[in-house]
């Protein structure tokens, strides 16, 4: 409940953002997306809290986000014994950001 409550705290912020999104440099080369095309626009409906949207914009922003806590603070409490945790983790994220990123190319896209 706390961190819903955080979440929405920024939601005011998250209309003003949306003007200062960086734009993404393989697609303005390729007119491609790339495998992390929607993660800001993801992260900013995340941080309204509407998950809903935020999963159909870019299913792994919050997978990204636990990886990185947890690997983050595993690695600073157990240091190597954090290794194989570590490793595990990216490699469920990393695959779900690639079957996001096929999914994306081969389905239309949502904006």
């Amino acid at each position: 409940m706390l961190l819903l409550n955080i979440l929405f705290a920024f939601s005011p912020y998250v209309e003003k953002a949306n003007n200062y999104l960086l734009p993404c440099p393989f697609k303005y080369l390729t007119g491609y997306d790339c495998p992390g095309c929607g993660f800001q626009r993801s992260l900013l409906a995340l941080l309204a809290g509407d998950l809903h949207r935020s999963f159909q914009l870019y299913p792994a922003t919050i997978p990204l986000i636990l990886t990185f806590s947890i690997g983050l603070s595993a690695n600073y409490w157990w240091k190597d014994k954090s290794k194989m945790l570590i490793n595990v983790l990216f490699m469920i994220t990393g695959s779900i950001v690639m079957i996001g990123y096929i999914f994306k190319l081969s389905a239309p896209h949502i904006h």
